[in-house]
């Protein structure tokens, strides 16, 4: 399934880095929703990418995390897991650009594209299961521990968003975040006694 999810949005993108009326289609645009009732885009942006990198990251960190967080989604669900992870990755990508719809929904400039926020949510729902597990960061010549990473993660994503600076969706990934965790304890509350216990 976690391929299978990789393999359409990598096809989608490509298909649109060529296609100006695909990727207009499908871009998230709050005036469209609002005014057009065009409530799909909120989830058909995450089809598509700004570039050959936004993509290749995205689809990395997603393949990298969505095997663990799938794989015990069924640990603990059995079947009804994988329903679990699409309802993680569809619920992410609505949930985590509510805030932009709020501020830009009368905007009719604005748009947003990539599956960020989504992939966020599977990033933190492994957090989550294996909080004392190891995250690399970027230029630290060692690994930390993944609960650390999240909180400086969350951090950093909260400032950039205040900031605005760049055109990235600081946004959506720290609502994404957000969800991932939130939904995993909300169907496993037991891992929120479990991450105490090991930060004791």
């Amino acid at each position: 399934m976690l391929i299978l999810l990789i393999l359409i949005t990598a096809a989608v993108s490509v298909a649109a880095f060529g296609n100006h009326n695909l990727m207009a289609g499908l871009q998230f645009n709050p005036y469209q929703v609002k005014h057009s009732g065009q409530w799909y885009r909120t989830i058909s942006y995450g089809l598509i990418h700004a570039d050959w990198l936004h993509l290749g990251i995205n689809m990395y960190v997603l393949y990298s995390f969505g095997s663990l967080t799938m794989d015990s989604y069924v640990l603990y669900f059995g079947l009804k897991g994988y329903f679990y992870f699409v309802l993680l990755y569809i619920g992410a990508l609505a949930f985590s650009v509510l805030p932009d719809f709020r501020k830009h929904k009368d905007n009719f400039g604005y748009n947003a594209v990539g599956a960020s926020g989504a992939v966020a949510a599977v990033v933190f729902a492994a957090i989550v299961i294996y909080p004392m597990g190891k995250i690399g960061i970027i230029l630290l010549p060692f690994r930390v521990p993944a609960i650390v990473f999240g909180i400086l993660y969350l951090v950093y994503s909260a400032y950039m968003s205040r900031r605005n600076v760049d055109n990235i969706g600081h946004s959506a990934h720290f609502w994404g975040s957000v969800y991932g965790a939130v939904f995993t304890v909300a169907f496993k509350p037991e891992l929120i006694s479990g991450l105490f216990n090991m930060m004791r």
